[in-house]
């Protein structure tokens, strides 16, 4: 392989390269997004646990702090402080925006978390639907030298032509090679991206809805 590499044409290595760094990047991407998604899923575990033990929001929100370490605590602080914010400035927990105010503190908040987590994702997309042009471009002007030495040498030998070929089939591969692991880890990414977003907003109505309760029970003791 790095015999072919080495007698390729300019062009075609610049081809090879960027499809080697590309396959390199997406790997980087996919060992970093499923690491990371482990993680989450485990800390969204422990959260839910701590949240529906039967203890005060108030002391879970003190203990959190203003340092979530997840994004289902993320949105979990960002409602309290609303809920904090507005009870300490004398707005009262019973009027009727206070709880939009909350659903769409908490429906930010997960759209921001969301988009830090997909950040890169669309990448591994990209190498998969361009990967296999690009090696295709490759393998072009590959054949393109051959005809050229065919033309130049006026000799149809096989000896003649392989080495072009052989450039333009490595291309190909190559592409290949960047470009199957890409589209395959996208798909596995997207939903497992697509079911932790789910979570996180099956959570924020959960939580919503246990706020306007408290409300209600607010309105009423009044």
């Amino acid at each position: 392989m790095l015999g072919l590499f080495l007698q390729a044409d300019w062009v075609v290595k610049f081809v090879m390269l960027s499809l080697v760094f590309a396959s390199i990047w997406s790997w980087a991407i996919i060992v970093d997004k499923l690491i990371r998604l482990r993680r989450l899923t485990v800390q969204a575990d422990q959260f839910e646990e701590a949240f529906w033990s039967g203890g005060s929001l108030d002391e879970l929100y003190d203990r959190i702090g203003n340092r979530p370490i997840d994004p289902m605590s993320a949105v979990f602080v960002a409602a309290m402080r609303e809920w904090r914010r507005s009870a300490q400035r004398g707005l009262g927990l019973t009027t009727g925006n206070l709880q939009q105010r909350i659903e769409r503190v908490m429906g930010v908040t997960v759209g921001r978390e969301m988009e830090r987590l997909e950040k890169w994702t669309p990448f591994l997309a990209s190498v998969g639907s361009v990967g296999p042009f690009v090696g295709l471009f490759g393998t072009v002007w590959g054949i393109m030298n051959s005809f050229s030495a065919i033309a130049s040498s006026k000799n149809t030998n096989l000896a003649v032509v392989a080495p072009g070929i052989a450039e333009a089939l490595f291309a190909t591969a190559i592409g290949l090679v960047a470009a199957i692991p890409a589209v395959l880890a996208y798909n596995k990414i997207s939903g497992d991206l697509a079911r932790y977003s789910n979570r996180l907003e099956n959570f924020s109505a959960e939580f919503a809805a246990i706020l306007s309760r408290q409300m209600d029970a607010a309105e009423a003791g009044e």
